[in-house]
């Protein structure tokens, strides 16, 4: 048996029954995707096609199935004309659609199905390829590069430049997120999202040191492996204490620290960082004394210490109390309007 009576052979096995109408498939494929992957039923259905469409002369898949033996029409033909191609002799057309054109070829398809005068083919929807979870993270790099090659502006920001806005971002994230406005929160995580791919676009033009947003990506991953040998190695762990005493044990390995004050950040805000500094020291069961002194700022560091022991974030403690605050004086301005 030859391979063009195999392919037929396949095709009908893949064509549904029906009442000799032929079929008409829109096969669709994902920019994301490297071209050439396509599925087993996108592959089926064009090599069983007596007619394959297509549009646009650059699309990306052309080569790809050239090289398969499959001929290409650069054609954009009406919905008038597929359909009087495969309903009289019962054949299949495929259109491997694009951007453009394909609302105009639908939309014609629409108003002859909808006339009840015509007969139609088996219209069908096909992807060829799909994209993963993660793929619209491609089109963000992407679109970052543009912006990084033409914007005027940034096209000249350094990680410097940029830095007030991180902090700024995970601020209206964290506000996202104590305020429980989900909408909000999904495009503060898109900001923050930014940030990382920016600093990443910049640091890849660094004349010394450069480095992509593969590699970031690629150093955080591998630290998550290493981390979770009870997810990806033979270590075990049964409860959230548990996976606590493994992260634990296993960033003192990777760091080497001479001191449980290490990498920690003196820049955040004092409440969390008080916080951060008892929670290193009762991790590592060290008995410290608070520093002698008076005044305001040792009574916000005793506070804190004792909200950090009872489990309790002082930061956002201190900032759920300041929306009270802010509520109460809307109030009192209100009252008084």
């Amino acid at each position: 048996m030859n391979a063009d009576a195999s392919a037929a052979d396949a095709g009908a096995a893949a064509r549904p029954e029906g009442p000799g109408t032929g079929r008409l498939v829109l096969l669709t494929t994902s920019h994301r995707v490297a071209p050439g992957l396509l599925s087993w039923p996108a592959w089926q259905v064009l090599r069983a096609a007596e007619r394959v469409l297509c549009a646009d002369p650059d699309h990306p898949q052309l080569p790809y199935l050239r090289e398969a033996g499959i001929a290409v029409e650069i054609a954009a033909p009406t919905a008038r004309e597929l359909v009087d191609f495969c309903v009289p002799e019962d054949r299949t057309a495929v259109v491997l659609t694009s951007a453009e054109g394909e609302s105009v070829l639908t939309d014609g398809l629409a108003r002859l199905a909808g006339s009840g005068r015509e007969t139609m083919p088996d219209l069908e929807l096909l992807p060829g390829s799909y994209d993963l979870p993660g793929a619209r993270l491609l089109d963000l790099v992407q679109v970052m590069d543009q912006i990084r090659a033409e914007c005027p502006w940034s096209s000249i920001r350094t990680h410097q430049d940029l830095a007030k806005y991180g902090l700024e971002e995970a601020y209206e994230m964290v506000e996202a997120i104590e305020a429980g406005d989900r909408v909000e929160l999904r495009e503060e995580l898109g900001d923050v999202l930014l940030q990382v791919v920016f600093h990443a676009r910049i640091a890849q033009d660094d004349p010394e040191e450069p480095f992509s947003i593969d590699d970031v990506a690629g150093t955080i991953v591998e630290k998550l492996i290493h981390r979770h040998p009870h997810v990806f190695g033979e270590a075990e762990a049964a409860t959230p204490e548990d996976v606590k005493a493994h992260w634990i044990r296993t960033k003192a390995v990777e760091k080497q620290r001479g001191s449980v004050t290490e990498g920690v950040p003196l820049a955040q805000p004092g409440l969390a960082l008080a916080a951060k500094l008892a929670s290193r020291v009762r991790t590592a069961g060290l008995d410290v004394p608070l520093p002698a002194g008076r005044g305001i700022g040792y009574e916000l560091l005793a506070m804190a210490l004792r909200a950090e022991a009872e489990g309790t974030d002082p930061e956002a403690a201190l900032r759920a109390a300041a929306r009270a605050y802010r509520d109460a004086v809307l109030a009192a301005e209100g009252g008084t309007a």
